[in-house]
Formats: C-alpha cells, structure tokens, sequence
C-alpha cells in the first residue's frame, strides 16, 4: 500500500503531468488578461468603470466614450471570461484524478487534449470562427472534465 502523499510528489510521473498542465492554463490565464488590457491600450477604450474616467498616468486625457463597448476589448475579455469558467474545474478535477492514480497514458492523453483544446478554443475566439468551431473546442475540454469526474468517481465508490 502506497502512502498518502504518493501521488503529490513530483516524482509521479503522472503529478508531473497535470503539474504542467495546470502551469500552462495559468500562464494561459494570466496572458489573456494581459491581452485585454493590450486591447484597452491600443484602442484607447472599451474601459468599465465610471472611476476609470479619473485623469491618471495610463489614462491622461479621459473621455465618456473610453466607456462605451470596444469590440476588441471584449472579444478578449470574452476569451478571459470563458476560461474563467472552464480552467478552474480543469484545476480541481485534475488533482481529484491524479489522487485516484490513473494510469500515466490516460492522464497524459486527458490532460494534453484539455489544454489543446483550450488552446485551440482561444484561437477560434479571437480569428473569429463560427460559433460551431468554438464550440467544438470548448466540448472537448469539457468532455475531458466530464471524463475526469466520472473516472474518479468510479474510482473512490469501487473502493468503499
């Protein structure tokens, strides 16, 4: 019988997987938030709070209209919203799964096709694909998700 902590070492192979899985979703996350503001900067707008209106060193000439809806901007805060809502179940069902020891394959195979498809996701969103193709990607990250929590499932209910 292994140890508890077994599975949260570093040394396996299969923690290491979701370990940088999960690095790449964040640094994902962290640059689509850097690339809504890149797309407030350059279009000058697309701002969200009356407050933001007040002179400062990145906005030194205010106006009302840098709050009206900048289709740039929220194309992008689009992007960053929909992996709001998706990374973080990726986060705790990834963990769920590795405590459950799936087979190294599998875990490779489910963590590789989640961040893949999210990768894929953005790039649809902002070329602009039809809704179809954006929702191909975003299906099969969540599928991937859905797969995760059944298999753990599975797994902790067999053991009882």
């Amino acid at each position: 019988m292994r140890g508890p902590n077994i599975y949260f070492d570093i040394k396996n192979p299969v923690f290491t997987a979701y370990v940088v899985a999960a690095a790449i979703m964040v640094l994902k996350l962290m640059v689509q938030g850097a690339m809504t503001v890149a797309q407030m900067i350059g279009s000058d707008g697309g701002l969200l709070n009356p407050e933001d209106l007040k002179p400062g060193p990145a906005n030194r000439n205010p106006r009302p209209d840098q709050l009206s809806a900048n289709e740039s901007v929220e194309r992008a805060r689009r992007i960053h919203r929909n992996d709001l809502e998706n990374i973080p179940a990726f986060f705790a069902v990834g963990l769920l799964f590795v405590a459950v020891g799936p087979p190294l394959t599998i875990a490779r195979l489910l963590f590789g096709t989640f961040v893949a498809a999210r990768l894929a996701h953005t790039v649809a969103y902002a070329t602009r694909q039809r809704h179809e193709v954006r929702a191909l990607f975003y299906s099969i990250g969540a599928l991937v998700i859905i797969i995760m929590a059944i298999y753990v499932l599975v797994r902790v209910l067999m053991v009882r």
